[in-house]
């Protein structure tokens, strides 16, 4: 079932920030279709969570493919708030210090296992960490890429959330283009924006993922840059109409390089923290994160028993063992 085209109304966008062009262009974007398995999915991810559910967010690489058979699946629960969706106060405290909490979930469907790993994030959250605010790359870089809102409560959220993602995607190319402004053709610019952010979180994938992710979605990368590159010189971030002939001098963009360097280094911290919380709450954590490990990086992971049974003592020693063998940049 195809979702009914949403027209962005000025005074229900959440987003001041975010241009109606922008946040249109997200959501012609959730037009798209999608498989059943994936439907069913979030909707039984998104019911756990009651009342407080406000929409999911589906995104990744089986959005990118359409593959669901022996994959899993990525969605991003919204919720009012982390008190309204949990009943255990320590995991509502632990996504309020140190969002998102990451779960995971497997149905069946047609006789096919359906595997999923979710996080949980508030709306509050989400608008802060889509924005120019938050140092932290991983849900700005996560959502300047293609996704898509499923089971949203109503239109006001909806179009609230439009305008986060709409924010995602400027956050994402202002400070890239803080850092390179001659980077505005599309392939430069967003290669470039994958490669930076990639090097601020602990990745498992080898070099040229930027590449790999731009060519995924090429088309829709080389639709959005006009429409955000507009946005940004209405803005003022975009100075010029068309990038200098020559790079700036190096004194120029010292800023933008700092605030690089400082991304990288809350964005490792925070990713290992995250590993260890979630090897608290992911059930077979370890298992997911060998198989993850091995498929990305081709690093082979023996998980014993006793890391199954003290997955935080094991995740930390499992980070210093896949550091040293080169999983982790």
């Amino acid at each position: 079932m195809t979702m009914k085209k949403k027209t962005v109304k000025p005074d229900e966008s959440g987003a001041a920030s975010s241009s109606q062009s922008m946040q249109q262009f997200i959501l012609d974007e959730w037009q798209r279709d999608v498989p059943e398995a994936v439907k069913m999915a979030a909707h039984t991810i998104g019911a756990l969570y009651g009342s407080a559910t406000a929409g999911v967010l589906f995104y990744g690489s089986c959005l990118r493919t359409g593959e669901i058979e022996e994959k899993i699946l990525d969605f991003y629960v919204l919720v009012d708030s982390y008190q309204a969706a949990y009943e255990k106060g320590w995991l509502a405290t632990a996504n309020q210090i140190l969002p998102p909490n990451v779960f995971y979930h497997e149905m069946v469907v047609d006789g096919v296992v359906v595997r999923s790993k979710y996080a949980v994030l508030s709306l509050q959250d989400l608008s802060f960490r889509v924005s120019s605010a938050c140092l932290n790359v991983s849900i700005w870089a996560r959502f300047c890429q293609p996704c898509l809102l499923l089971n949203a409560r109503d239109e006001t959220i909806q179009q609230q959330v439009a305008g986060n993602i709409a924010e995602a995607v400027n956050t994402m190319l202002s400070n890239l283009l803080a850092l390179k402004p001659w980077a505005t053709e599309p392939r430069d610019l967003w290669v470039a924006a994958f490669e930076e952010t990639y090097a601020a979180e602990l990745r498992s994938e080898r070099g040229g993922k930027g590449l790999e992710i731009y060519l995924l979605d090429q088309d829709r990368y080389h639709a959005v840059t006009p429409v955000a590159l507009e946005e940004l010189r209405a803005k003022g971030v975009l100075v010029a109409a068309s990038p200098p002939q020559t790079q700036p001098a190096r004194t120029e963009n010292f800023n933008a390089k700092v605030y690089w360097f400082l991304r990288r280094l809350n964005g490792k911290t925070v990713s290992f923290l995250r590993l260890i919380k979630a090897s608290m709450t992911f059930d077979g954590g370890i298992d997911y994160l060998a198989w993850k490990i091995r498929r990305h990086a081709g690093v082979e992971i023996e998980v014993k028993d006793w890391m199954r049974r003290h997955p935080v003592f094991a995740g930390i020693v499992l980070f210093w063992n896949l550091r040293r063998k080169g999983a982790f940049k």
